[in-house]
């Protein structure tokens, strides 16, 4: 073997910079000059030369409406769950399983059943449902494991109060019927 018959490389290999002189880029100043704000590290994120940044000019908001919104759960159609066998549970992992949703998207954010579609057979679900869902599930001969939560927890909370106001009354009724009689 000798040097001229080797073949020629074609490609070269990277530059990497600030590894001395002989890398094709070093020593000293490595290719950002001399001095200055740049030549010696990074402008943090925002930074607008001294200038007030946008961040700071605008206002801090308060509130519902600012929040980032968080990703919703995955919404499965109750036409889909027809793929799955009679008396399955149906929980997220067997979903992932019968490849109806994606593994990495259905563990990190959930996944809702809703009801669009007929469903022909019985199933156990441990999911949470909408309330469409649940009535066509329960239509079909399965049953919800996980019942429907209400959302709005104002309403919930007025409807308890309500409900503890009625049995109140409904005491203070019956012991002025009791002195009536008495």
């Amino acid at each position: 073997m000798r040097l001229n018959s080797l073949p020629k490389t074609t490609t070269r290999s990277k530059k990497r910079i600030g590894r001395g002189y002989g890398s094709g880029k070093g020593g000293h100043t490595v290719g950002r000059g001399t001095k200055g704000q740049k030549a010696r590290s990074k402008v943090r994120l925002g930074f607008e030369g001294g200038q007030t940044s946008l961040i700071h000019r605008l206002p801090l908001r308060r509130g519902k409406g600012n929040k980032p919104a968080g990703k919703k759960p995955l919404t499965v159609n109750v036409k889909h769950l027809n793929l799955l066998p009679a008396d399955t549970l149906v929980t997220v992992d067997a979903l992932i399983a019968h490849r109806i949703v994606k593994k990495d998207e259905a563990k990190k954010f959930g996944v809702k059943v809703l009801g669009d579609g007929k469903l022909a057979v019985p199933l156990r679900v441990d999911l949470p449902v909408s309330k469409g869902a649940a009535q066509k599930i329960e239509k079909a001969g399965g049953e919800v494991v996980r019942k429907p939560k209400i959302k709005n927890k104002k309403l919930k909370v007025k409807r308890e109060e309500k409900k503890r106001r009625e049995k109140k009354e409904k005491g203070e009724k019956e012991k002025r019927e009791r002195k009536e009689k008495s």
